[in-house]
Formats: C-alpha cells, sequence, structure tokens
C-alpha cells in the first residue's frame, strides 16, 4: 500500500462508492423501464418513443458515465496495492463486477433492439433479467466487507 496516492485515499474511495452507487441505480432501474415498454409499448407508438428517450438518457447519461467512474477509481485503488490478488475473495469479486459489465452491455444492446423495432424479449424475461444486477451487487459486497476465502 506504498503510494503517492495514500492522501487521496478516502477521496478516491468516495468516488468509487458514489460512481458504484450511480451504476446500480441504473442497472436495477433500466431492466424495469424494459419491463414497461415491452408490454405496454408496440413498436412505433408514442410511448414507445417516451420509453427509448427514458432509455437512452438512463444508459448515457447515468449508467455509461458512472460504470466508466466505478471502473477508473477502482483500477486507481488496485493500482495502490489495495486489491488482494491471494485471496479467493478477491478474484470472485473481481468476476463479479466482470460479470456486472458484460450485464451493462446486454442491457444496451437490448436498448437497440427497442430502438431498431426488433425486441423480441417479453418483459417476464427483463423481469428476471432485473435480478441478474441484485445478486451481482450482493456478491461483490459480501466478497468485500466479509471476505468469507
Amino acid at each position: 500500500m506504498n503510494s503517492i496516492l495514500m492522501p487521496l485515499y478516502p477521496w478516491l474511495l468516495a468516488g468509487h462508492v458514489v460512481s458504484l452507487i450511480s451504476w446500480m441505480a441504473g442497472m436495477f432501474y433500466l431492466p424495469r423501464l424494459f419491463v414497461y415498454h415491452a408490454e405496454q409499448a408496440p413498436a412505433g407508438s408514442e410511448l414507445d418513443k417516451t420509453f427509448q428517450v427514458m432509455e437512452r438518457k438512463l444508459l448515457k447519461l447515468i449508467m455509461n458515465p458512472a460504470m466508466i467512474a466505478t471502473w477508473v477509481f477502482g483500477l486507481i485503488l488496485i493500482s495502490m496495492g489495495l486489491f488482494d490478488w491471494s485471496s479467493a475473495w478477491s478474484w470472485v469479486k473481481l468476476a463479479a463486477v466482470l460479470g456486472m459489465t458484460g450485464m451493462h452491455g446486454w442491457l444496451g444492446a437490448r436498448r437497440k433492439d427497442f430502438v431498431n423495432g426488433t425486441n423480441t424479449r417479453t418483459g417476464r424475461t427483463y423481469r428476471m433479467a432485473n435480478e441478474v444486477p441484485t445478486v451481482l451487487m450482493l456478491v461483490i459486497v459480501v466478497m468485500v466487507i466479509v471476505r468469507p476465502f
């Protein structure tokens, strides 16, 4: 943990946590928007266009910047020697973060399906997808706080 950035550690950690909270808020909300979009807004309708605006703004203005900031702060913290590469919890956390990033990408692709009028997934699919970020978040938090192994 010998780093010239150590005096900034509380600020870097705060930035990481705040950006993570923002990212997670979007990860919880976007699939819920997709549920309503798939069930209540036929392609080309005014409601479809409204959902598209909401989904685009959530993804582009909140989720993408928050994800990038979470990764940047996290990588800075790792570069400071604050990641225990020899412990299994670290690798499980990293796998869950990669899973969260993959889920983010999947949600972005589904938004494009709605934009192109090619969504074939049901509200039920999006309801199930809505649980993935929750499970990944629980894994991440337990790994960081409890460090079970």
